[in-house]
């Protein structure tokens, strides 16, 4: 018997990909296609059975929800598999998703393996996560150049909070929000706090955590 597959992606194109690509498989069926990750949880919630899912962290607005719907799934569908993928570069996504159950993860550009392998090591119950992050271009530097601390300081700047809100957001000093920012700006070349922040924004180096969660 195959594996029933139900797909989660955005982008009619990954869909259609994710479609043929399964449907290629001797292993693998595809049952069904939705656009977000809350269509996924609702199709579910309808009484459909799945065995495993291929769902982008994003939905059509481009709202950070998956992560939320891994953890209704992952409560209400004990027995699903769940294969979060994805095309950003977020350094916080691949954590977030395992500590939201996620069994694997996979990044759409940068393929350490094909997606079917991974797939089928999920079935067998491997937790199947990249080795390494995709490497993204931020001025003069590259996102691994910047500290977890610095891409957690990044992350509220790009949610345009202030050096004060940072500082109490993170429990640091504002001395050390401002000293993050001022290494940050000497690593990338910008001239501008906001600068930084639009373009860090624009890399999907980081995600304000605020533009993200759907209730699902």
């Amino acid at each position: 018997m195959k594996y029933r597959v139900l797909v989660a992606d955005p982008s009619l194109i990954a869909r259609q990909a994710f479609e043929s690509m399964v449907d290629s498989s001797e292993q693998f069926q595809w049952i069904a296609s939705v656009g977000s990750p809350a269509a996924a949880v609702e199709y579910l919630s309808q009484n459909h059975e799945a065995d495993i899912i291929l769902m982008d962290i994003i939905n059509k607005n481009g709202r950070v929800d998956g992560l939320t719907a891994v953890k209704k799934l992952r409560r209400d569908w004990p027995k699903l598999r769940i294969l979060l993928v994805t095309s950003l570069p977020e350094v916080s996504l691949v954590r977030r998703a395992g500590e939201a159950g996620a069994d694997s993860f996979w990044y759409k550009e940068e393929q350490e393996e094909p997606l079917l392998s991974v797939m089928q090591r999920t079935m067998k119950g491997e937790s199947v996560y990249p080795k390494k992050m995709p490497v993204v271009n931020l001025g003069n530097a590259v996102s691994i150049e910047l500290t977890e601390r610095e891409t957690d300081v990044l992350r509220e700047l790009t949610d345009g909070a202030s050096n004060q809100e940072i500082a109490r957001r993170l429990k640091i000093t504002v001395r050390t929000v401002k000293m993050h920012i001022t290494c940050m700006m000497q690593k990338t070349g910008f001239r501008s706090r906001l600068e930084l922040a639009l373009q860090a924004q624009a890399s999907g180096i980081v995600i304000p955590y605020a533009s993200g969660g759907e209730s699902v």
